[in-house]
């Protein structure tokens, strides 16, 4: 069953009424707003990597605070162990049974706060509930959150007494972005205190209503031309001389969820080729795998999507029905 114009409509009005609560904290940050509430609402999870003070944590910490859910945060260290994120059993003397203290993953929204600093084994116990929703902890599975959204944030400049998140996890995030610094306008409205604190900001919606919305994006219409694009894309990337791994199917798939979500944010109840290149750099690009003489010639992930956007020619037009 695909979306109706009515449905669309209602989307990318609700679409919109978040994204502005949540620039009431976030000045100056429209497109990234819009590419977190985007995979947000496709079902993803998202990376943000800057640099310190440039509104990572408030950012994941307004998304959190427009929701009418559940949310925790994680500040990730490195003595921090995977029970103090999923949760552990404990023997109760009183009772002689073992009950189950959940961890901070059991919410609507995670904020993983510089999750490059916990050990890799710690940063593996977000692997299962980032693809499957729910954990298992001795031999018995346990559903977070509906909807479930990881908001992770790191530094990539500091290097000291970080570990770098594995290629199996990067692959779990469906986008990698950054804020970056704001403009001059922008600046001068945070100087004079434009910007509103994150715990003032009122919920939006619930998660009732969020899943409502997930589902709708996902009945949007996507023409087998777009798919057969987002497929060449995906081909184009394995192919490219300065990858050693291209993009997997997991993310072929998380292009598609995201343009479905994207174009329905839009107000339309098809998606287009220019949802697909307006998402492909963050999408994409962080799955990469490049080869070291690439990567000593200075040569970027998004560099590499960059060019293959402008080597793949999209559809021109819809074949007859």
């Amino acid at each position: 069953m695909t979306i109706t114009q009515e449905q669309a409509t209602w989307f990318a009005d609700t679409f919109a009424q978040i994204a502005d609560n949540v620039e009431r904290a976030v000045l100056g940050k429209r497109r990234v707003v819009d590419l977190v509430l985007t995979a947000m609402l496709s079902d993803g999870h998202v990376l943000l990597e800057d640099v310190p003070g440039t509104g990572k944590t408030s950012l994941a910490r307004a998304v959190a605070q427009s929701v009418q859910g559940t949310n925790t945060r994680i500040q990730f260290t490195p003595d921090l162990l995977p029970g103090d994120i999923t949760g552990i059993t404990v023997y109760d003397q009183k009772t002689g049974a073992f009950e189950f203290h959940s961890g901070p993953v059991f919410a609507n929204i995670v904020l993983a706060d510089e999750i490059n600093r916990a050990s890799p084994k710690t940063q593996s116990a977000l692997l299962e509930v980032m693809e499957e929703k729910h954990v298992t902890i001795d031999g018995v599975t346990r559903a977070v959150g509906d909807p479930f959204l990881v908001l992770a944030t790191q530094n990539p400049v500091e290097q000291a007494g970080t570990y770098r998140l594995p290629e199996a996890q990067l692959d779990r995030f469906m986008m990698r972005t950054s804020l970056g610094y704001p403009d001059h306008a922008a600046t001068v409205r945070i100087l004079d205190g434009a910007a509103v604190a994150t715990e003032d900001l009122s919920p939006i919606i619930t998660p009732q209503a969020l899943a409502g919305m997930a589902d709708l994006a996902a009945e949007t219409y996507v023409d087998a031309l777009v798919l057969d694009y987002i497929a060449r894309l995906v081909d184009a990337t394995r192919s490219a001389d300065e990858v050693r791994l291209g993009v997997s199917i997991r993310g072929a798939l998380a292009l598609t969820r995201a343009t479905r979500a994207r174009a329905a944010s839009q107000g339309r109840t098809y998606a287009t080729p220019d949802d697909v290149k307006a998402l492909a750099v963050p999408v994409l690009s962080h799955r990469l795998i490049l080869h070291p003489e690439s990567e000593f010639d200075g040569v970027t992930q998004e560099a590499v999507v960059g060019q293959v956007l402008l080597d793949v020619a999209p559809p021109t037009q819809r074949e007859a029905v």
